[in-house]
């Protein structure tokens, strides 16, 4: 058995790209399989490793795990980033879904029709801007982390919500100081920078080739 942890994937963000800023932080090196082609696909289908016949797939301590919900949540408990009892994880997963639901939005932009995209745009500004980002801006009020007093996987994701969006629009947390102290607080951390910088393992915005990927590999 591998010591460290197998992504089945595409080469590209998707769902699998809050999972490797998971590892990532907490300083785990991992390893990737790309699915390229539906062949990839369907042998993975016929040896059974798909329960749910989807990805993200990670094969870790003797398992293959799926729903990117359930790895994190794996990932979050084994590595101790997932607080300190019943009542922080129940925040933390608040929080998380928080995030997720912002995230989607940016998700399928790739897959939209030029038309569509400067709609989606549009959207994710608003709920960014009305729905998300005040809750973690009022939640990081005079802390340095969402729950308690340690770094824990809603803050990861966070993180990964803020860099993404600020891709979508550069100047979106000029009114969150709070956010923008936790961005910068986040970014010095060795294991965040390592991932920040140009040749790690996180991957850039989804392209046409990533797309054409997916689509032949799923609805082909």
């Amino acid at each position: 058995m591998c010591d460290k942890p197998i992504l089945h994937y595409f080469n590209g963000r998707g769902r699998m790209e809050c999972i490797r800023w998971a590892f990532a932080a907490v300083g785990v090196e991992f390893e990737e399989k790309y699915l390229d082609t539906k062949e990839d696909y369907e042998q993975m289908l016929k040896k059974g490793d798909l329960l749910f016949q989807q990805v993200p797939m990670v094969e870790i301590d003797g398992m293959k795990l799926v729903s990117t919900k359930a790895i994190l949540s794996y990932i979050a408990g084994k590595y101790n980033i997932y607080g300190k009892d019943l009542k922080e994880r129940v925040f933390i997963d608040m929080y998380i879904d928080g995030t997720s639901d912002l995230m989607a939005l940016i998700l399928t932009m790739p897959f939209q029709t030029e038309e569509e995209k400067p709609k989606q745009r549009d959207l994710i500004k608003q709920r960014a801007l009305n729905r998300y980002f005040p809750v973690y801006e009022k939640a990081l009020e005079k802390k340095k982390y969402l729950v308690g007093n340690n770094l824990s996987l809603a803050d990861v994701n966070l993180m990964e919500a803020l860099v993404t969006v600020e891709e979508v629009h550069f100047d979106i947390l000029q009114n969150f100081p709070n956010l923008q102290a936790f961005k910068a607080s986040m970014s010095a951390m060795p294991a965040i920078k390592k991932f920040l910088e140009p040749g790690s393992k996180r991957k850039p915005i989804a392209d046409e080739k990533y797309v054409n990927t997916v689509k032949g590999v799923l609805f082909s």
